[in-house]
């Protein structure tokens, strides 16, 4: 019967064995040595850990399931600045529709909210270069007495209506096509209900 085995002089011996091998290569014959002996692999972790940082998958097909966390940014997002620029507002009361309507509907998922206050209005216009507002909430409620924002649910915020947002959607930038194609309907529609007001008085006459 053979004598028992010294632990030690067996760490010892493998010691001396890979001591000479770079970490890495070190590593690869503990794992291969585990494998041999049906052990669990000693480095796990460090098998595992690069999965979720490599490359996401680019091609056609469908995304690997590890690479979906790396897609957080929203696709077409914007920042309120570029909005703000884009769209143009002149008044005051048409910056607050394009801020409420930024933050409703073109906000990164995250920041977006039903209804603005005083303080997201004064941010808005540090945040796109415009001179501050002595009194926005003021300007807040003129825009609601214009009909572009209605009342949010909680006291002194303002929430986006469907007549800011076809301003903010169709009429903002001023002087486009888009915006004059808009005037011009309306003024259409304008001429004929002149047109029609006679007939509508001799019919009932």
């Amino acid at each position: 019967m053979s004598a028992p085995k010294d632990d030690l002089e067996a760490v010892r011996a493998v010691v001396d064995a890979i001591k000479d091998f770079k970490s890495d290569e070190q590593q690869r014959i503990f794992r291969w040595v585990a494998e041999k002996l049906g052990l669990p692999h000693p480095f796990a972790t460090a098998v595992h850990t690069p999965p979720p940082t490599a490359p996401p998958h680019t091609g056609s097909g469908a995304t690997p399931p590890l690479a979906q966390p790396l897609q957080v940014p929203p696709t077409g997002a914007i920042d309120i600045k570029t909005f703000i620029a884009a769209k143009k507002p002149r008044k005051d009361v048409q910056f607050a529709a394009t801020v409420a309507y930024y933050y409703r509907f073109e906000a990164p998922q995250a920041e977006r909210k039903d209804a603005i206050d005083k303080e997201d209005l004064q941010e808005a216009t540090r945040m796109a270069g415009r001179n501050r507002f002595s009194n926005p909430l003021s300007t807040l409620n003129n825009a609601h007495k214009l009909g572009l924002l209605d009342k949010g649910s909680e006291k002194a915020t303002f929430t986006i209506n469907s007549v800011g947002e076809n301003l903010v959607a169709m009429t903002l930038p001023e002087g486009t096509a888009t915006a004059k194609a808009a005037k011009k309907r309306a003024a259409k529609k304008m001429t004929k209900t002149a047109k029609n007001a006679p007939a509508r008085k001799a019919k009932k006459a």
